[in-house]
């Protein structure tokens, strides 16, 4: 059996910033482009060699917008992973874009390069509600690009879509939900909108056209059934795919399963031991052109077994597959037993499932999974924690 890896590569620029974004992501650094690809490039080749226990079966290209950051630097790092990273010929290989940036003489090259699926920034397909969170394209340059993308040869073709939008009612919300259905993409993302510290929508948190809790909750409940009668499985809390058209790369976080990052901002996870590196496009650069990027990541987090299996409630009650006994004690012996009464009094509240040995949430379970999530993790808090061994990336790779 072959050890598998994701790898995940962070473009942070982008035409504008949307009014809900938080991520590291900018507008107004375009002439950065030519020294971040030298320096995602030199970070690659410097980061290579301790990947060569791994074989890499996803490749996720994110952002920002990497359609802006121009087909020619994308095939050029991906021609540079398939030369020191070992990349499986069936992986799966993901581009996010964005509609305003889709080009179909574009799409047809790095088709033929090997990219095999699109994650396309739709997030409504009304216009007056693109224009209230300062998206750079409308309804008809989503099918455009929709269009071009088919021709391209591209058969995986993710849709984000956002709900509780500013002046979004539940027909409207439903509308959007209905077009994305008529277009037949692979897999839908539907996120609820959240108003973040920093972000334009922030100093209007509370207007009284922002959809509530309740609006929300009767939005995901409503996507819900409509995706799944129209053969959506919810894999994800927010998540949706046809059959075996699930994303692999982020099955990966939500498993626990290890990745790399190269980029600014971009996370990286190998069991035990998290990190993230320096979030500022210009330290980065800096950083690779000291030849210490690697070496100085802005965050790192060293998870002993305990907070190990803390992350695998966390994210596996995420899925639809959930957690299990087996799996749980594989990574931390002991303190199941409080869990699973918790999770058996959710059976009864109808905000779990268990299926034999497995137990995730309902449609019902998801919309309180941030709190139900925190009242397992005080389960396990019952027993007493045990004290992992520090633990350091290089005796993983060597």
């Amino acid at each position: 059996m072959i050890n598998t890896i994701g790898i995940y590569i962070h473009t942070p620029f982008c035409l504008s910033k949307c009014a809900y974004c938080d991520f590291a992501s900018y507008e107004g650094k375009n002439e950065l482009m030519p020294l971040y690809h030298d320096a995602l490039k030199a970070h690659i080749k410097e980061f290579a060699p301790r990947l060569e226990a791994f074989y890499a079966d996803t490749v996720y290209i994110g952002g920002g917008t990497p359609t802006r950051y121009g087909a020619d630097r994308l095939i050029d790092l991906f021609e540079l992973l398939k030369h020191r990273c070992k990349v499986l010929i069936d992986s799966e290989v993901t581009l996010e874009a964005n509609p305003e940036s889709v080009r179909l003489d574009d799409f047809k090259a790095l088709r033929k390069a090997g990219f095999n699926r699109v994650s396309l920034g739709a997030q409504s397909f009304n216009d007056a509600h693109l224009r209230r969170i300062d998206r750079a394209h409308n309804r008809e340059e989503i099918l455009d690009a929709i269009e071009h993308i088919r021709a391209a040869g591209f058969d995986n073709l993710s849709l984000d879509l956002i709900y509780g939008l500013p002046g979004q009612t539940r027909k409207d919300w439903a509308e959007d939900l209905a077009q994305a259905m008529r277009l037949q993409p692979e897999h839908i993302s539907a996120y609820g909108l959240k108003i973040e510290r920093g972000t334009k929508l922030w100093p209007k948190r509370g207007d009284p056209d922002i959809p509530d809790d309740d609006t929300q909750a009767d939005m995901y409940l409503y996507t819900v059934d409509a995706l799944a009668g129209d053969g959506y499985a919810q894999y994800e809390i927010s998540n949706f795919a046809k059959p075996g058209r699930e994303s692999k790369h982020n099955l990966k976080y939500w498993t626990l399963k290890p990745y790399v990052g190269f980029g600014s901002s971009a996370s990286s996870y190998f069991g035990n031991i998290r990190y993230k590196y320096l979030i500022e496009p210009e330290s980065y650069i800096a950083a690779t052109q000291n030849n210490a990027a690697i070496t100085i990541p802005d965050e790192t987090e060293y998870l002993s077994p305990y907070e190990h299996a803390a992350d695998y409630i966390m994210l596996g009650m995420r899925t639809s597959a959930g957690i299990c006994r087996s799996e749980y004690n594989a990574i931390y012996r002991g303190g199941f037993d409080s869990i699973e009464n918790t999770l058996q009094n959710f059976v009864k509240l109808e905000l779990t499932i268990r299926r034999e040995d497995r137990y995730s949430f309902t449609p019902r379970g998801f919309l309180l999974s941030n709190r139900l999530i925190g009242e397992l993790l005080d389960a396990q808090a019952e027993r007493k924690m045990q004290a992992g061994t520090p633990w350091r990336a290089n005796d993983y790779f060597n």
